[in-house]
């Protein structure tokens, strides 16, 4: 049975609705979680062409990526509450149609500020995945859950991969940017026609106040925190500008933590965030996060850096990232799509260690070699079988222990943190390339790679770790 947000009780199962219906639903969320990652990393290919285009340098225009994960970090939670409040099938429709206005302000823009208003615009569309993940719980029978919102989990990682490779065939052609954020308005579109058609409102419905104090004092902390991490090298780390945002962080976050504690509906609900299964699920959801959007800056950047100039990188075109990137997304497609059985039968927490052991290898081999094409594709093969692994096995352990009126908001949360761990990664990143580099140039040294693929690996190696912790706890589940 359904409840509708009236109260009145519905007598239709979910399990005995069509199947083909259900392949619909899934296929519609799929497509709209495609276009969603899609949109995180189409731009990241463009990026050392608009460094001179828009007059800026490594720091300014990663916030061209940045900014998109930090807004989704901010309304992930706060959409996805809407979703228990008014129903989960409209805040995907709110989240993919900002998504379309965002792409068409990038579409228009020619200036670094009104980029980043469209990307940050664009950003706000993360939170269709764990609304989706939502639509999922409430719809589909139990024998199919695991495999259903692998199969949704994964696009995370195949869109951000397809999106690269998009992006360096429109590249091939033109210098001019626009065209890609063109494209991601039209897929937005087919996207919301798709779900508009197949995709029902099930689910209990709840009401409430929407905490929008706790939303603004989580994009005040996140602000903080990553702009001085990005201007650290810049500004200077013992400068009054840096000091007083990192110290701003820390008591915007102290502020946040004591509002939610007292809100009666809080936009994160600490226990969902820190709670004994939670806490390990959305830690290892934060350091997977900080590794997997980490490497498609550093690894397009490193492609396109010509290496007879430098004495490194691989003088590749915006096409040679996406081309490099094919054995990636063959493989997170074919994982997405086979990672439910293997989470059935051993656990997600155990599955997920694997994914993310495999993703660390994936960054520690471009540690130690780099030098040569056929690193590049190793790199990725390992990438695309840990990260589509990882990925699909997390959406599952987000969502397992709570029950289903709180779906939602439990992958929301988990969301967050894994958005927030990407948006650390660019700042951390770009501030290692930022500090680096070769005399009387902006361009960063091997060394400053080196190093930034080695603590992205770190990253993956933590999330293994603390998922075979979770496993081990509980036993597998």
């Amino acid at each position: 049975m359904t409840t509708t947000a009236s109260g009145q009780v519905s007598t239709s199962k979910t399990d005995d609705r069509p199947q083909a219906h259900l392949g619909l639903t899934l296929l519609a969320l799929s497509a709209a979680g495609l276009v969603v990652s899609l949109q995180q990393t189409v731009v990241i290919p463009l990026l050392p062409r608009m460094i001179v285009q828009l007059h800026t340098d490594v720091s300014g225009v990663t916030w061209l990526f940045t900014a998109a994960l930090l807004t989704g970090a901010v309304f992930t939670p706060l959409l996805s509450r809407f979703g228990d409040m008014y129903g989960k099938k409209p805040m995907v429709m709110v989240a993919m149609t900002v998504l379309i206005i965002g792409s068409v302000v990038c579409a228009l823009a020619d200036t670094l500020g009104v980029y980043i208003i469209g990307r940050s615009l664009q950003g706000i569309s993360s939170a269709m995945i764990p609304l989706a993940i939502g639509m999922i719980r409430d719809t589909f029978p139990r024998e199919r859950l695991v495999s259903a919102i692998g199969i949704v989990s994964g696009t995370m990682g195949v869109g951000g991969t397809v999106g690269l490779l998009i992006t360096g065939v429109i590249a091939n052609h033109t210098t001019d940017p626009h065209p890609v954020f063109w494209m991601t308005a039209g897929l937005g579109v087919v996207a919301v026609v798709l779900i508009q058609f197949s995709a029902k409102n099930n689910g209990v419905r709840h009401g409430g106040k929407p905490d929008f104090l706790g939303a603004a004092l989580l994009a005040g902390l996140l602000i903080c925190l990553l702009l001085g991490i990005s201007e650290g090298p810049r500004w200077g780390w013992t400068s009054g500008s840096v000091i007083g945002l990192f110290a701003g962080a820390v008591a915007l976050t102290v502020i946040w933590v004591l509002v939610e504690l007292k809100v009666a509906q809080p936009l994160v609900r600490l226990q969902l965030l820190v709670g004994p299964q939670s806490l390990s699920a959305n830690i290892a959801s934060a350091t997977l996060g900080f590794a997997l959007f980490g490497s498609f800056t550093l690894i397009s950047n490193f492609i396109q850096t010509p290496s007879d100039k430098v004495g490194y990188g691989l003088s590749g075109s915006v096409l040679s990232v996406g081309l490099y990137g094919i054995p990636s997304a063959v493989l997170m497609t074919f994982f997405s799509f086979n990672t439910g059985k293997i989470a059935a039968k051993i656990g997600p927490a155990y599955t997920l260690a694997i994914g993310s052991m495999f993703a660390g290898l994936s960054m520690g081999w471009l540690t130690f070699s780099h030098d040569h094409g056929y690193d590049m594709i190793i790199a990725n093969i390992l990438q695309g079988t840990g990260f589509g692994i990882a990925y699909a096995a997390l959406g599952t352990l987000a969502v397992q222990h709570v029950p289903m009126s709180e779906s939602g908001i439990a992958s929301g949360i988990n969301s967050l943190v894994r958005t927030a761990g990407g948006s650390i990664a660019g700042a951390i990143t770009a501030s290692i390339l930022s500090a680096h580099v070769i005399a009387h140039t902006q361009v960063p040294t091997v060394n400053a790679y080196v190093a930034s693929f080695a603590v992205l690996a770190v990253g993956a190696f933590a999330a293994a770790a603390v998922a075979l912790g979770h496993g081990l706890r509980h036993n597998g589940k």
